[in-house]
């Protein structure tokens, strides 16, 4: 079992630049992935993006890839006659003017288009640097979902334990129940005919109640679905929405049993069920 909370960070110093890689990840329904990278390193992106998806299922998962340059490889081009255009027409200006002085330098090379800086990027170099940093921060990042996956794992048990005594005392409580109805049915068959009730009448009319009221069948769905519960925690690696739903069909059961329900100790089981039902729904919105 992975939790979908998780962190990691990588960075290491190469000839030329400071590499660094940082992995976080919060709850999410489905895969929410966000690679973010220099735009000029744009083409790694889907090499990048599928690492993540191969290693992760669910949650909102942020991964800042940051490049910083120590010593890049820049090329400065002069446009010549760019620059000789800028300087007759400022002498032009000048003699216009009346104005004396030589033109300078400066002005020449601060105009637009006189100087431009290129900026050239090996991205086939700069793969190989972040690829096995991103390698290794992942490796850190799923072990942390892991470890933290076990402690929600443990909590999951704990809480289903709950669960299974609450069938259990359903179960045990419910001959009692049916007993219950076969009393208030007799009681009111005598209270309206006295030693004239049919006896036989007092059998169809609790018989038909029974079908009615009696909670075998939701005992047995609820166990059946407890017993599911228990196989994914176990079995399945991501098994986040498989327990939300589970969880949905367990509750049903528990608010049919409290509807037939008439005796005080039965609620207050059913109000603890409920309890732990939820708890077990909300913590599968924490793993995978």
């Amino acid at each position: 079992m992975t939790s979908m909370t998780g962190y990691a960070y990588q960075e290491k110093s190469y000839d030329k630049a400071v590499v660094s890689v940082e992995i976080k990840s919060v709850n999410s329904r489905f895969l929410d992935l966000s690679v973010n990278i220099p735009p000029y390193l744009a083409a790694l992106e889907s090499f990048f993006r599928k690492k993540v998806t191969d290693s992760v299922v669910r949650g909102k998962i942020d991964v800042n890839i940051r490049v910083k340059e120590t010593e890049g490889d820049t090329e400065v081009v002069a446009d010549t006659g760019a620059a000789k255009a800028y300087y007759d027409a400022i002498v032009n200006v000048k003699n216009a003017c009346s104005l004396s002085g030589e033109v300078p330098l400066s002005m020449i090379i601060s105009q637009p288009g006189v100087l431009t800086v290129n900026k050239t990027y090996d991205v086939e170099k700069y793969r190989e640097y972040i690829e096995p940093l991103l390698d290794s921060a992942l490796e850190q990042f799923v072990s942390d979902r892991k470890r933290e996956g076990e402690n929600l794992k443990k909590d999951l048990l704990e809480k289903l334990s709950v669960l299974d005594q609450c069938a259990a005392f359903f179960t045990e409580w419910k001959p009692k129940m049916e007993d219950a109805f076969k009393a208030q049915i007799t009681q009111k068959f005598n209270e309206l005919l006295g030693d004239k009730a049919d006896m036989n009448r007092i059998m169809t009319e609790t018989a038909a109640m029974l079908v009615k009221y009696t909670i075998n069948e939701e005992i047995v769905r609820l166990s059946s679905h407890l017993k599911a519960m228990r196989e994914e925690i176990n079995s399945n690696p991501t098994p986040g929405k498989k327990l939300d739903f589970i969880c949905q069909e367990a509750n049903r059961e528990i608010n049919t049993i409290g509807s037939k329900n008439q005796f005080a100790e039965v609620g207050a089981m059913v109000i603890k069920a409920k309890d732990s039902l939820e708890n077990i729904r909300e913590q599968s919105k924490n793993v995978e």
